[in-house]
């Protein structure tokens, strides 16, 4: 033992490699120095000296030797399987780091809004994404916008579909997928609700935003999703006037729930139409009120894993795909 160490340590004996590992299970499975030097494409003595090296850092001898032949003997034919397994390991290990490398492998943590989540565009992308890398296991997260978009922040998350801008977080970039419609959504009955619900979705003539000026509105809550509010607000002003909130709330999905139950009138990104189609009516908006709202996929401006980086370059080859409004 050496004296500078510890008690009740050993000093360290020969290290064992993998290239050993290959050579005994080459030497193994040929029966022969000669016939296994062959097929590593090496000298006979070299593989000779690293066999021997192998047993002295085991401390163990693997083969019977005798001037023409060598074979396992009992202790070699115990490691042989176990060499195998060591082997197959680190070949599976090196397999999955090159995946990781390539972003074919780990996860990607997908956030999204309710309303986001009833958008065509979104399982079509994750669907997508999982066929070109069904190695990489997404992990889906429903929040609202605010929340979604912090834990894009603070790295929490990878991604996240949003409807609203993200220029409140300096950090975060945004690919626009889609510039989406927006209707007005009308309680069945309604003055200006045309033939009334059905099949259509989307009745009637479109209408002019400034019709529905006297109308209690249902409305994102600002505070859960910035700038949906704000683009509301804007172009309301456009027609002039200021909407009248009779509710405010942190899912679009439940203002339409509110609406059909007669609470009030909203405006709602096209795609959320096939809801509550009994009892509510949605009006396209005329032209002119100039009023979308973005479909946009957040994500760290920062570095990006692999996995990150193949997602948004797949996003970014949707028809329509734009870097996302500040």
């Amino acid at each position: 033992m050496d004296m500078d160490e510890p008690p009740g340590t050993e000093a360290p004996g020969p290290r064992i490699e993998l290239r050993h590992l290959r050579y005994f299970v080459a030497v193994a499975e040929a029966g022969s120095v000669t016939r296994a030097a062959e097929r590593l494409g090496i000298q006979q003595p070299p593989l000779s000296q690293q066999i021997r090296a192998l047993e002295a850092a085991l401390g163990v001898t693997l083969f019977e030797r005798t001037a023409r032949t060598i074979r396992l003997n009992g202790a070699g034919a115990a490691f042989l399987p176990e060499a195998r397994r060591l082997l197959d390991e680190a070949r599976a290990a090196v397999r999955r780091l090159r995946r990781l490398a390539r972003g074919e492998q780990g996860e990607l943590v997908v956030g999204f809004t309710s309303s986001a989540a009833l958008h065509p565009r979104l399982p079509r992308l994750l669907r997508r994404f999982r066929e070109a890398n069904p190695l990489v296991a997404l992990a889906l997260r429903e929040n609202t916008t605010r929340d979604l978009l912090e834990a894009v922040d603070r790295r929490e998350m990878d991604l996240a579909f949003v409807r609203a801008p993200v220029g409140r977080y300096p950090a975060l970039a945004a690919l626009c997928l889609h510039e989406e419609p927006v209707v007005a959504a009308l309680p069945a009955g309604h003055a200006l609700a045309g033939p009334g619900p059905g099949p259509e979705a989307v009745a009637g003539a479109p209408i002019a935003l400034a019709a529905l000026v006297a109308e209690p509105f249902i409305a994102y809550r600002r505070a859960d999703g910035p700038g949906i509010q704000d683009l509301l607000l804007a172009a309301c002003g456009r027609a002039g006037f200021q909407p009248r909130f009779a509710a405010t709330v942190p899912r679009l999905l439940s203002a339409v729930t509110m609406v059909a139950s007669g609470a009030g009138v909203a405006l709602l990104p096209e795609s959320l139409r096939a809801l509550h189609r009994d009892c509510v009516v949605y009006r396209p908006l005329e032209a002119a009120a100039g009023l979308t709202v973005p479909l946009n996929l957040a994500f760290h401006a920062g570095p990006l894993s692999r996995a990150g980086q193949a997602f948004v370059a797949l996003a970014g080859q949707e028809e329509g795909a734009a870097p996302g409004r500040g």
